[in-house]
């Protein structure tokens, strides 16, 4: 399977992306483009959304 090595912008750790998939795509067109691993990205979905119900009160 073809894959891209790519470095996390917020735990700096190189993961790969797979063809197929969303980033491997993005990356091909913009490799100077940031992007972050599911690990990463998860935690910042999650502290946004914390972060909106928050202020919702």
């Amino acid at each position: 399977m073809i894959y891209y090595e790519v470095l996390c912008y917020s735990c700096k750790r190189i993961f790969r992306v797979y063809e197929g998939s969303l980033n491997y795509k993005q990356f091909k067109e913009n490799k100077a483009k940031i992007f972050c691993c599911e690990d990463c990205s998860h935690k910042i979905r999650m502290d946004a959304i914390k972060n909106f119900f928050r202020y919702l009160n």
